[in-house]
């Protein structure tokens, strides 16, 4: 009789117990910003980014140009006037705007304005899209400085407006994830690295 009671009370304070947490309000979700940069390949780009603590996502896609839905081919046309670019995502507790411009200026060649690496043409350039007046005010500060750092030439880098980010197509994300291959392949060839390490030393 006593572990039968004891059993029943066990089981009205685990149903009391869930009852309560069910009352609960669900979590406040997490406030994030977003950033968008364009530095040429965007699986590169991506991959870099996705590396940065306090970075919460990197999304490829296409912006900066006239074409609504672009597709890749639209893209690679230079006829649509977009960059190749990604959409960074970030906890704005971990990390500010400044310090993730502070990353990307080490990601690109800021001194090429007629793409990036062993990819050339417009959508390749480097660019950097702000939302607001207070990202192009820190963008603009992060250019100042960036160039400072440079070990030769000057930073040419756009500072322009931030139009409508259009996602790319499905096999293009994650891609040095999903084809660790060919993309450990194209990057040695691009010879991006190398090239980064003669910018900025």
């Amino acid at each position: 009789m006593i572990k039968r009671l004891t059993f029943i009370l066990a089981g009205l304070a685990l149903f009391a117990g869930a009852s309560v947490a069910s009352a609960m309000p669900p979590p406040k979700p997490v406030p994030t910003e977003t950033a968008v940069f364009s530095g040429g390949c965007f699986w590169c780009m991506e991959h870099d980014m996705k590396g940065i603590p306090g970075v919460l996502a990197v999304e490829s896609g296409y912006t900066g140009g006239h074409v609504d839905h672009p597709t890749y081919e639209d893209v690679t046309s230079e006829t649509s006037g977009h960059y190749e670019s990604v959409k960074v995502t970030f906890d704005p507790k971990k990390i500010d705007y400044g310090f993730l411009l502070y990353r990307y200026w080490k990601l690109v060649d800021p001194t090429d304005d007629g793409g990036q690496f062993c990819d050339r043409g417009p959508s390749y350039r480097p660019a950097i899209f702000v939302a607001n007046p207070q990202q192009a005010k820190i963008a603009e500060q992060s250019k100042v400085e960036a160039q400072k750092q440079l070990k030769h030439g000057r930073i040419i880098v756009p500072i322009l407006p931030l139009k409508t980010f259009w996602p790319a197509e499905e096999y293009h994300r994650n891609f040095a994830e999903t084809n660790k291959l060919h993309y450990d392949l194209y990057r040695a060839g691009c010879g991006r690295d190398a090239r980064l390490k003669a910018v900025w030393g």
